[in-house]
């Protein structure tokens, strides 16, 4: 008696009919009479599902006809056949597995196109993962670099079941394989634990000398503070991320081998991110072909801008052109960006050298033309395709969304949404810091005046 008033979590008086009625029972069902009637309201799927269990975590290729045995035994009752079913069931033809059905897992892909400009890009390698919102949970897993006009160029993607170590290792490996193929590459992730697991055990393809791995500043900043909570302090690590002398701190651009080419964040794939937030909410196969017209159009567009530059008579890209004339009259550190500082070019002049020598050639026109020289081939009319005599793939059904209403497609806000480091908020009416116009005091007056 005890047990069955501990599972009563929920009851409720009916005042009409002078009644108390259990509206919530977490015990074992116990409906287990020869008597019981074929249109049980409480003997449903779900019921069954939690006695046949057992058998199917021991038995992945139970038959249908051994769940319909075991449900005569447990209840005396014999369901219909529509209720009995496996929540894989299209890789199901009676009693028997089809084996030219896949349940799709991971996906990778990248495109020609990307693959051969990623070799005249910046040797530097962007990572990070974001959510899905579509019908099946997942993630959206992304690489990036940069050509010599600090233009994204998006390298690779793939869709997986979450961040997970081996879904990471999936997506690095086959990066690594495919499209990052050459050494002395700088990856620049957040401190995610399945990252960090997946670069020790890659049997050296994410380790020194092939690669280094470092972290985006922007996670450390949150990590200082989550695990501190010194907002005062919060800049502070940012500047010495920054740092670029030995003197002014002994870390980070200073020290990190020219492998970073001046990146201290992972924004470069977050703004492919935000660029991709409309398309993520598409099935996989959408997802794919959103991924291709966008790059297409990419290619199509900073193509012709290289080409118009260097018609006209340009040798190096705009950037860098404009970094040079400033660091004609600044100081700076050649290991960092490779681009000469005003040390260099003194000394160029003294010694009657050619300073465009010291500017590594990722930089030249001719270079940022040869990232965007391959071409995406129309896919033209499906009914004209070759024939796939391959395996179908079907989708997860345990990705499948099961709450009720629009998935949430704005992440929560943590510590790097301060606005720290972001210019203070500033009116527009009144020119003064601290406050928006909405509560501008002179609006206020203007307003009481106008009323009078």
């Amino acid at each position: 008696m005890e047990a069955v008033i501990k599972a009563i979590k929920e009851v409720s008086m009916i005042s009409r009919k002078y009644c108390w009625v259990i509206r919530r029972y977490n015990g074992s069902h116990t409906c287990t009479r020869a008597t019981i009637s074929q249109d049980h309201s409480k003997l449903d799927s779900t019921t069954i599902a939690e006695i046949i269990k057992p058998l199917v975590e021991a038995d992945p290729a139970l038959k249908v006809k051994s769940v319909i045995t075991e449900a005569q035994s447990k209840f005396n009752y014999t369901e219909p056949s529509a209720v009995f079913h496996f929540e894989t069931m299209p890789a199901y033809q009676g009693d028997d597995l089809v084996t030219d059905i896949r349940v799709l897992h991971r996906v990778f892909w990248s495109y020609y196109p990307c693959i051969r400009a990623f070799r005249h890009c910046k040797p530097v390698v962007q990572v990070d993962g974001t959510h899905l919102y579509g019908k099946y949970k997942g993630c959206l897993l992304v690489a990036v670099s940069q050509d010599g006009n600090n233009n994204i160029v998006p390298i690779a993607f793939a869709i997986v079941e979450g961040e997970t170590s081996d879904a990471w290792h999936f997506f690095l490996s086959n990066l690594r394989q495919h499209v990052v193929t050459r050494d002395g590459v700088g990856l620049i992730s957040d401190r995610h634990e399945s990252i960090n697991a997946v670069v020790e055990r890659s049997n050296s393809a994410w380790s020194p000398p092939r690669a280094f791995h470092m972290f985006c500043i922007r996670h450390i900043e949150s990590n200082f503070l989550r695990k501190f909570k010194a907002p005062y302090l919060q800049k502070l690590v940012v500047n010495i991320g920054y740092s670029r002398t030995v003197r002014e701190y002994e870390y980070a651009l200073a020290f990190d081998g020219g492998y970073r080419w001046g990146h201290m964040t992972t924004n470069l794939v977050e703004c492919i991110n935000s660029v991709l937030k409309g398309a993520r909410n598409l099935p996989v196969t959408a997802l794919v072909k959103a991924t291709f017209y966008r790059l297409n159009e990419l290619f199509t567009r900073k193509r012709a801008e290289a080409e118009a530059r260097i018609n006209a008579g340009h040798v190096f890209s705009d950037v860098v052109t404009s970094k040079l004339h400033a660091n004609q009259l600044a100081s700076g550190n050649i290991q960092v960006d490779w681009i000469p500082c005003r040390h260099v070019f003194a000394c160029c002049a003294n010694q009657r050298l050619d300073w465009q020598v010291y500017v590594h050639d990722v930089y030249k026109m001719d270079q940022v033309r040869r990232v965007y020289r391959a071409r995406f081939r129309p896919l033209g009319n499906p009914t004209t395709w070759p024939a796939y005599n391959g395996p179908r793939f079907i989708p997860n059904p345990y990705l499948r969304r099961v709450g009720k209403g629009r998935p949430k497609m704005t992440r929560f806000l943590n510590e790097m949404d301060t606005r720290m480091l972001r210019r203070p908020r500033r009116c527009t009416i009144c020119g003064a810091k601290g406050h928006s116009r909405g509560r501008c005091h002179q609006q206020r007056g203007a307003n009481a005046n106008r009323d009078q």
